[in-house]
């Protein structure tokens, strides 16, 4: 009997620690640039000729290439655009929002005009990355451009560090709770209905979650309404990695990439 009565009471002081046992979410998990891939949705198109730079971009963009700041419409986030021609093969762009420098690129076309590297920089409030990224040619511009004009389609990236790349997740029952180092971040009950989504300690649309499996969550984003994407986060057997897919709904692009528990 005392035997019985001990193994009891062992039993019962490991069922908590099966009840509460931790998500496999949990924790940080830090980017591998190497596995980042975009398939689908259109080529980005740019032409650039005659002082005149076009980009098919989401949303589309037409200014001087004077390395003068432009409008930008139909953005939020960025209000001009100066684009800067460096010489036949670079090209420099800067995007601002409230006159402040929110993102810059430098487009480098090799000189076989079959690749072209992006050296990226983004700094919006505490939110901040950098990295370099290298297209690859879909179709060549129209003869006398510079050679950035044509169709490019993301290849692969080199390098991205930065607060806004390595998320970190909090599931405790039904309630998740994700930010970054920079602070932006949601809590959400997983099935339930949209939350803000906060960056920069100011909403930025909504976000709601949903379990598809045990370890695999979708995030969908909207802005007004609008679904704008999902991201759906895999935790591999082993915990040690996080497959995430996103799904971006203005452009039909989907991005792979994985991550790694900290």
């Amino acid at each position: 009997m005392k035997k019985l009565l001990v193994a009891g009471f062992m039993l019962a002081l490991c069922l908590p620690g099966l009840a509460f046992a931790q998500s496999a979410f949990n924790g940080t998990w830090k980017l591998d640039p190497g596995t980042v891939h975009s398939t689908g949705g259109e080529a980005m198109i740019i032409s650039l000729k005659d002082g005149m730079y076009h980009c098919n971009c989401h949303p589309p963009v037409t200014v001087k290439a004077d390395g003068e700041d432009h409008p930008v419409k139909g953005d939020k986030h960025v209000d001009t655009v100066a684009i800067k021609v460096v010489d036949d093969h670079t090209v420099q762009e800067t995007y601002k929002k409230d006159n402040k420098v929110i993102s810059t690129s430098t487009i480098t076309v090799a000189a076989d005009g079959k690749t072209a590297t992006n050296d990226f920089t983004y700094s919006n409030g505490a939110d901040h990355a950098t990295g370099k990224a290298v297209m690859k040619r879909v179709a060549k511009g129209a003869p006398g451009s510079n050679a950035l004009a044509g169709s490019w389609r993301l290849d692969h990236v080199e390098s991205a560090t930065g607060t806004t790349y390595d998320p970190s997740f909090k599931v405790d029952g039904n309630s998740v709770t994700s930010s970054d180092a920079a602070g932006d971040s949601y809590t959400a009950t997983i099935g339930g209905k949209p939350v803000p989504s906060m960056v920069n300690g100011k909403a930025d649309g909504t976000v709601s979650v949903k379990r598809l499996g045990k370890d695999t969550l979708r995030e969908t984003y909207a802005e007004d309404g609008k679904v704008t994407r999902t991201s759906t986060m895999t935790i591999a057997a082993d915990g040690k990695t996080m497959k995430m897919v996103v799904h971006n709904i203005k452009n039909g692009r989907t991005t792979t990439m994985t991550h790694e528990k900290q």
